[in-house]
């Protein structure tokens, strides 16, 4: 059910909050994802964690509450996250705390259930509001989740006991996956919301959203700043065509003007992070006048350099991953374009790079490697149903003669 005047609400902070699908919980359209405030990307005891790292997550949630984002999200892989927050919430109102973790599904449950015991002490809390499955990303984190006697089931005991109050999922992977975890039925009724990525550099996840909204789930937005284009340091040809706005805020506003958007993640480092995010609320309301010709700009100019006015104009038609030799055309071929068109370098190389080293959170082999061990003709055969088949070999090639680079990991795997 698409949000109406009746699911959103402005509160006595100026922050704007919409019924988060089922769980009628009325989130804030801005969370404080936890990606970046932590202390590095290394588990480790709180002894470890500097007096300054510390400090830092304090008055970025302190300054979170103080602007009504009383959503808090994190993640058992995300360094000492759980354990440094652990020191600020119970100092807190336990009231106005919306409190998320997620745990990546596993083949025992028991292992699962340990885990959210640790993550649960590590928070220092005795319930949390929201808890995610983190990583709904192929066929086989769907089935751990989602078969009799799975994660998900494994989670229904904790509900029981009043440790969990609502649960959802994350995801990375292919639309196909997606919709069979929102479209899980169990006797509980499937899942509660999604965390899952779309903005305005990515938009092929908007029939998820849509299926989201029929089964009445919350919509979470994954890494809007981040993994949606680095906007917090946007290139200055990218920042112009989004003037007078902000790309952040442009962002903010394109995604926000769809009802059945509840909430993005600001992905705060520091406290002073939230200021554009904040100052947007006051224009969502103007979306329709401000965002329609920024749109059009940023089209022209992408069409002026690709001759396509969709950044995803080429990931249509393509087989699956294993008919491409491993080779993640609906990656390269986009980040190829946001390069081209938009000059998304940095962005494009930090994601292009992560290729052949994040599993199925960003599944495909090196490009390289690959293009080295086939022939342009074999390519071509194996793309039957696209218009662009006979240049697509020569397209991946200059996909990585602009973006190759040194490898990159997950920031998880980093130090």
């Amino acid at each position: 059910m698409p949000t109406s005047a009746s699911h959103q609400l402005t509160d006595s902070k100026g922050m704007i909050r919409r019924r988060f699908g089922k769980t009628n919980i009325m989130m804030p359209i801005f969370s404080t994802g936890g990606m970046r405030y932590q202390d590095g990307w290394t588990d480790k005891p709180l002894s470890d964690v500097p007096s300054e790292g510390q400090t830092n997550l304090n008055n970025t949630i302190i300054r979170s509450l103080e602007l009504g984002i009383n959503h808090i999200e994190t993640a058992r892989g995300y360094g000492p996250s759980e354990r440094q927050l652990g020191v600020i919430l119970p100092q807190l109102p336990r009231e106005e705390l919306i409190v998320q973790t997620k745990l990546a599904p596993t083949d025992d449950p028991a292992e699962f259930l340990q885990h959210f015991d640790e993550s649960l002490e590590r928070l220092n809390l005795s319930h949390v509001e929201l808890l995610s499955i983190h990583g709904i990303n192929d066929d086989q984190t769907l089935q751990q989740s989602v078969r009799p006697g799975g994660c998900l089931d494994a989670i229904r005991t904790l509900q029981a006991k009043g440790l969990v109050k609502h649960v959802g999922f994350s995801t990375h992977g292919p639309l196909d996956i997606i919709l069979k975890a929102i479209n899980h039925n169990d006797q509980h009724g499937g899942f509660d919301y999604v965390n899952l990525h779309w903005y305005f550099i990515f938009q092929r996840n908007w029939p998820a959203i849509q299926a989201a909204t029929q089964r009445d789930m919350g919509v979470f937005i994954i890494s809007p700043n981040d993994k949606g284009g680095q906007l917090y340091n946007a290139p200055p040809s990218f920042t112009n065509l989004t003037g007078p706005l902000h790309p952040m805020a442009f962002n903010n506003l394109f995604c926000l003007s769809r009802p059945e958007v509840h909430t993005l993640s600001c992905g705060a480092s520091k406290p002073t992070d939230y200021d554009i995010h904040v100052d947007s609320i006051k224009l969502l309301d103007k979306s329709n006048d401000l965002i329609p010709s920024i749109i059009e700009r940023l089209y022209d100019a992408l069409e002026t350099n690709t001759a396509c006015r969709n950044p995803e104009y080429h990931t249509q038609f393509l087989p699956d991953l294993d008919q491409t030799f491993g080779l993640n055309l609906e990656v390269i071929l986009w980040l190829r374009n946001l390069t081209l068109g938009w000059n998304l370098t940095d962005y494009a190389k930090m994601r292009f790079n992560l290729l052949g080293n994040a599993g199925h959170w960003f599944p495909g082999g090196k490009p390289q490697e690959i293009l080295d061990s086939i022939t342009p003709e074999q390519l071509t055969a194996a793309l039957p149903n696209h218009p662009d088949a006979s240049v697509i070999y020569d397209m991946v090639n200059e996909a990585i003669d602009l973006l190759a680079g040194e490898e990159v990991k997950r920031l998880s795997e980093s130090d």
